[in-house]
C-alpha cells in the first residue's frame, strides 16, 4: 500500500471524524469534465445529476477500515449512510434486511433524540440484539455472524436502537411467521433522498470480517439518489411494511399480502428510473423474473451481469436466445451459488450437476455449447459476490436487492431498479472490468472437483419431476 497522504495522516487517528469529508472525496459527483471513456480511471468518469454510485472493492479508491484501521482499497459504503443519516432534519425510513453498524445505530438513535422520526424495519432473524442472544440457540450461520459481531468490541447495533426507543419491527409484525426474507436494503431521508442497491448495513457486508484481516467485505454497492419523486415511491413501499407501526393495528405487510404491482416510472434530474418491488404471485405478469426477462430481450450488442445467485430458468434461456443472436454475454458469479446444483450458471457452461439427493432439476436445459464469458471472480476466504446487477448495452443498469431467483420473485420483500444512463452505465461496467481481471473462467477447479465427486456417489443423477431453487440455502448464507 502506498504511503498515506498528508490528508490522510491528517484524519489518522479519529477514523469517523472524517466521514462527510471521505464520502465526498470517495464518491465525486457529476463534474463537467469527465476522463477519457477508454482507459481512463473510473472514479473521474461524470455521473448522472442527482445520482451517487460507490463500490466497496473498486481499485481507484482507498478509506481507512473501522474492522482492521488499516488503509484498504475501495469506497466506504457505511460514510455514505452515515452522511446521508446526518442530514436528516425530518424524518428516517430504514428498510433492510439486517443493521449491524453501531455507529449507523448511533446516529440513528441521535436523530431520534434531537426529534427527526426514524423507523427502522428489518428481517425477523435479525431484529434480535445478538448480545441478548445465547449461542447454543442459534443456528451455525448465525453463531458465526454473533462471534464476529462480538470480536469487533464496538457494540450491539440493535440494542442501541432499543436503548434510544427507536421504533423497530420485523417481518412477523403481520402475524405470520415472515416472509420469504425481508431482503429490502434502503433508505429514505426527508422524503428527498434514496440510497439502496446490494448492500446489507452490516461489517460483513460492507468492511470485511474481524479476525480475518484478508477479507475485505462482500462485493457490493450502494447508490444515492437526490430525488423527492423516487423517495415518494420508497415511502409508499416503506409504508405497506410499516402499517400502524408497533403497538398499532396488526396491518402491516410482507411478502404476498402487499399485493404485488407493477413497475413505477420515475424522472430523477433527467434520468429515467423504473422500480419494481417484489414478491409477486406467480400468475402474476408483473413478477421479477418476467420483469427481468422482457428488459433482457431489449438487449442487442452486448450484457454484463455480475449475480450473486442465478437460478430462474426463464432467464438463462432468454441468454441463450441472446447469444444465438450474437450479443456478447460476460457473467460473473459468486463462486459459491455459482456450483449449487440449482444455479442457472451451470447451463451456461454446459454442465448438468446432480444434488446431495443426487437427483436433477427437472426442465433444467444445459447449453450444448458452453459460453466463454463465464467467470468467478478471485476472493478472499469469507467474501462474495454480492452484486445483482447487469448492465444492457452500455446504457442501462438494473440493480436491486432482488436475486436472480424465484424466491426473490415469489416469496421475499425486494427492490428491483432499471436505470437508464450511459453515464452511470461507464462505472457499472467498470465494477465488471476490475471483477473480470483474474477471474477464473469456465468450469473452475472448485466446479470441477464437486463435478467429479458427484459422479462417483450418483452416476449421471435422476431426474427431479419438477424444477425448485430451495430458498432456505440461500436464507442461511445471505449476509
Amino acid at each position: 500500500m502506498a504511503p498515506a497522504s498528508p490528508l490522510s495522516r491528517q484524519f489518522r487517528h479519529p477514523p469517523r471524524a472524517y466521514v462527510g469529508l471521505a464520502a465526498t472525496l470517495l464518491l465525486g459527483g457529476c463534474g463537467p469534465a469527465p476522463a477519457a471513456l477508454s482507459g481512463g480511471s473510473p472514479r473521474a468518469l461524470p455521473l448522472p445529476p442527482g445520482i451517487r454510485v460507490a463500490f466497496n472493492h473498486r481499485s481507484d479508491g482507498r478509506y481507512r477500515s473501522p474492522i482492521s484501521g488499516q488503509w484498504r482499497q475501495g469506497d466506504d459504503l457505511e460514510a455514505l449512510l452515515l452522511e446521508s443519516i446526518r442530514e436528516a432534519r425530518q424524518e428516517i425510513l430504514v428498510a433492510v434486511q439486517e443493521l449491524s453498524l453501531p455507529a449507523v445505530a448511533e446516529v440513528l438513535a441521535e436523530r431520534h433524540r434531537q426529534g427527526v422520526r426514524v423507523r427502522v424495519v428489518l428481517e425477523n432473524n435479525y431484529s434480535t440484539p445478538w448480545s441478548q442472544q445465547h449461542p447454543a440457540d442459534l443456528p451455525p450461520h448465525q453463531r458465526q455472524r454473533q462471534q464476529q459481531l462480538a470480536a469487533l468490541g464496538h457494540g450491539d447495533a440493535i440494542a442501541v436502537l432499543q436503548r434510544a426507543g427507536v421504533p423497530v419491527l420485523d417481518d412477523t409484525a403481520d402475524g405470520s411467521r415472515g416472509s420469504g426474507l425481508m431482503h429490502h436494503k434502503f433508505l429514505v431521508v426527508d422524503g428527498r433522498v434514496v440510497v439502496t442497491g446490494s448492500a446489507n448495513f452490516s461489517p460483513s457486508c460492507i468492511h470485511g470480517d474481524a479476525g480475518a484481516p484478508s477479507t475485505r467485505g462482500n462485493v457490493n454497492h450502494l447508490l444515492r439518489f437526490d430525488s423527492p419523486a423516487l423517495a415518494g415511491v420508497f415511502a409508499g413501499e416503506f409504508a405497506r411494511l410499516w402499517g400502524d407501526g408497533p403497538g398499532g393495528q396488526p396491518d402491516s405487510r410482507f411478502g404476498l399480502a402487499k399485493e404485488g404491482g407493477g413497475a413505477q416510472v420515475v424522472d430523477v434530474a433527467g434520468t429515467s428510473v423504473e422500480v419494481l418491488f417484489a414478491p409477486h404471485r406467480r400468475r402474476d405478469p408483473n413478477h421479477g423474473l418476467a420483469w427481468l426477462e422482457t428488459k433482457l430481450a431489449t438487449t442487442n450488442r452486448r450484457l454484463d451481469l455480475a449475480l450473486f445467485v442465478f437460478s430462474g430458468q426463464n432467464l438463462a434461456d432468454r441468454l441463450q436466445e441472446l447469444h444465438g443472436r450474437g450479443v456478447k454475454l460476460r457473467l460473473l458469479a459468486d463462486p459459491g451459488f455459482a456450483n449449487r446444483a440449482f444455479s442457472e450458471t451451470l447451463d451456461l457452461l454446459g454442465v448438468t450437476l446432480p444434488d446431495q439427493d443426487c437427483k436433477i432439476e427437472g426442465g433444467n436445459r444445459a447449453w450444448s455449447a458452453p459460453l466463454e464469458g463465464v467467470g468467478t471472480p478471485q476472493l478472499a476466504s469469507g467474501d462474495k459476490l454480492h452484486h445483482k446487477f447487469a448492465v444492457l448495452d452500455g446504457r442501462e443498469v438494473i440493480t436491486g436487492s432482488f436475486n436472480w431467483s424465484p424466491s426473490a420473485s415469489f416469496q421475499n420483500d425486494e427492490t428491483l431498479l432499471l436505470i437508464r444512463s450511459p453515464l452511470l452505465a461507464r462505472h457499472f461496467e467498470a465494477e465488471v472490468d476490475r471483477l473480470w481481471r483474474g477471474a477464473e473462467l469456465g468450469v473452475s477447479g472448485r466446479l470441477a472437483r464437486r463435478m467429479e465427486q458427484r459422479r462417483r456417489t450418483c452416476g449421471s443423477g435422476t431426474q427431479r419431476a419438477t424444477k425448485t431453487a430451495p430458498a432456505p440455502a440461500v436464507k442461511t448464507t445471505i449476509r
